[in-house]
């Protein structure tokens, strides 16, 4: 992986991480054109830059993290608890999983529900929570298992999340922040699992490559949050859901 890989790559998880289309998605497809094999340690930096752009979310977020809002994050962790699980006991097959077309099915999938979640599933948004420390735990528990399907690559954690969170009667914009605090505890867990499994196989070479795309993630994450979030205000998801299955039909155009 060169120095150029590593800042297209980063460019690309900061910018899809918090949006609902697939980080992971976008990040294998971007391997493909750049001639980048899916081995362990390209993994493994995929895994480490997605954590970069997590920490994005600590800066813009640094009320929430203290120990004042210990009930929210009681709530974090519980939505986090069924991705975990399910995530420790079956990881070696959802490795399997990472396909083009799977990417490309899933991403038509993720579409077409946000374009029906939009029409059909959202009520008056008068009486959506818009505060995400009101949510319940029962809410919260939702969202988790909704979080599970973002195990298929292609589907996008956050659009899971986000999807579910809707589902449970939270606004577009706490279903967003939602969103990005849930996902501190499950990258630091991915993060942690694969540095340990797969430190050995950095060199010198790696460690710098690998700087340059947390470093470039990091800051691209910084402004995506902060732009989706205005969007938000405006906007739905539609926009999200129609690219998707345009994104999904040239992917299978593309490769098959």
């Amino acid at each position: 992986m060169t120095i150029f890989d590593s800042i297209t790559l980063g460019i690309i998880e900061g910018f899809t991480e918090f949006l609902p289309i697939s980080s992971t998605g976008h990040l294998i497809v971007a391997s493909e054109f750049l001639g980048l094999e899916q081995s362990n340690i390209n993994k493994a930096y995929e895994v480490i830059i997605q954590f970069a752009a997590i920490l994005a979310v600590v800066l813009n977020y640094k009320e929430k993290f203290t120990i004042k809002k210990i009930d929210l994050w009681i709530k974090v962790f519980l939505a986090f608890i069924p991705i975990g699980a399910v995530g420790f006991i079956f990881s070696s097959q959802i490795k399997e999983l990472f396909s083009i077309e799977i990417v490309a099915i899933m991403f038509i999938i993720g579409g077409v529900i946000f374009l029906l979640v939009e029409k059909f599933f959202i009520p008056n948004e008068i009486n959506l929570i818009d505060d995400i420390e009101k949510i319940t735990l029962k809410q919260s528990m939702v969202i988790g298992f909704a979080q599970i399907f973002a195990l298929i690559p292609g589907t996008s954690r956050a659009g899971s999340t986000i999807i579910g969170a809707l589902l449970v009667g939270l606004s577009r914009k706490a279903s967003a922040e939602f969103s990005f605090l849930l996902a501190f505890p499950v990258m630091s867990a991915v993060t942690a699992y694969d540095l340990l499994k797969h430190y050995k196989d950095f060199s010198d070479t790696n460690l710098i490559t690998l700087g340059v795309g947390f470093v470039v993630s990091f800051f691209v994450a910084y402004l995506t949050i902060k732009i989706f979030l205005k969007f938000l205000e405006k906007f739905t998801f539609v926009a999200f859901g129609i690219y998707r299955i345009v994104f999904g039909i040239i992917l299978l155009i593309l490769f098959n």
